[in-house]
């Protein structure tokens, strides 16, 4: 749900951007966001793909705050040619994954209760402690402006503020995962079956991506067809491709007959494509088991495109 714009005789600056409940999580996005990605460059550390996704998720996440805040407080949202609720609705659920992702990675690559040896010693330790605390408090305040500007029964709001928009976000989210599993040595070339899973994963995620970037700009009012129709015709397709893909990837991976139902013994740890294929199709699951509830709510779902 996004800010409306004031009648000409008000002021130029909107306070309420910063003083209600959802300016109030937005500035302690910003307060947190500084933090922990000043902790990390200044003496934490990082290091590698993890280290790398860590601070390009909360550089990015600070970033687009940065934005949202202006473009609120000075109302120069309306000059913008986006639907501002969607947008909003859309970047705080997507910055909620990152920083959830960010938090539970850089702790568990790169702190420890022990000092590490010189000539990093204690005082690095503490700064990445510092960092893991201040990253947890920023997924937090995310999820936070999630869940108070989340439509509520029966409210009419922006397509992405709804449980069905939202529920987009997390699934191109999944399907992002499912992508980096694939490209890591996942053998998924060696069958027709398993190209078609590959197949459904990107012929979904696209369609995925499609459906927000519409909402986002604002124009889903001019399809010639109801937009949300066209979403519940396409979360059902969705639904049924990944339910073939949640059938057809453990068959060809895991049966004997195509692949290995066990790890192998000597499968080297971190470059196994045995895990790749697990990941895969854990998150196929997860991702079906989304596509599912997306489902079930978007026959309910009541919004204002231009929102």
């Amino acid at each position: 749900m996004g800010s409306t714009m004031e009648p000409p005789g008000g002021g130029y600056l909107h306070l309420g951007a910063v003083t209600s409940p959802v300016g109030t999580a937005r500035l302690l996005q910003l307060a947190f966001g500084c933090a922990t990605f000043s902790l990390v460059a200044h003496r934490g550390g990082f290091a590698g793909v993890q280290g790398t996704f860590c601070m390009a998720a909360w550089g990015f996440c600070f970033a687009l705050s940065v934005l949202v805040v202006t473009c609120e407080f000075t109302r120069l949202h309306g000059c913008l040619r986006l639907s501002w609720g969607n947008f909003t609705a859309a970047f705080a659920m997507l910055a909620t994954l990152l920083t959830a992702t960010a938090a539970v990675i850089y702790p568990l690559y790169f702190t420890q209760l022990q000092c590490p040896p010189e000539p990093l010693g204690c005082t690095t330790r503490d700064f990445r402690l510092a960092a893991s605390v201040f990253a947890g408090l920023l997924f937090l305040a995310y999820a936070t402006e999630v869940a108070l500007t989340r439509a509520r029964p029966g409210q009419v709001a922006s397509y992405m503020a709804t449980v069905s928009g939202l529920l987009k976000i997390v699934q191109a989210f999944v399907a992002c995962i499912i992508f980096g599993a694939l490209v890591y040595d996942s053998h998924y070339g060696r069958y027709v079956a398993t190209q078609w899973c590959v197949a459904v994963y990107s012929l979904c995620f696209l369609a995925t991506v499609i459906v927000v970037a519409l909402s986002v700009m604002g124009h889903t009012g001019g399809l010639g067809c109801p937009f949300d129709r066209l979403v519940v015709v396409y979360t059902f397709v969705a639904a049924l491709l990944y339910l073939s893909a949640a059938v057809i990837w453990p068959v060809f991976c895991f049966d004997p007959k195509y692949g290995e139902p066990r790890r192998p013994a000597d499968c080297p740890r971190g470059g196994c494509p045995w895990d790749s294929q697990l990941v895969v199709t854990i998150f196929t699951y997860v991702n079906l088991l989304l596509y599912a509830v997306d489902l079930a709510y978007s026959q309910r779902i009541r919004f204002v495109p231009a929102l």
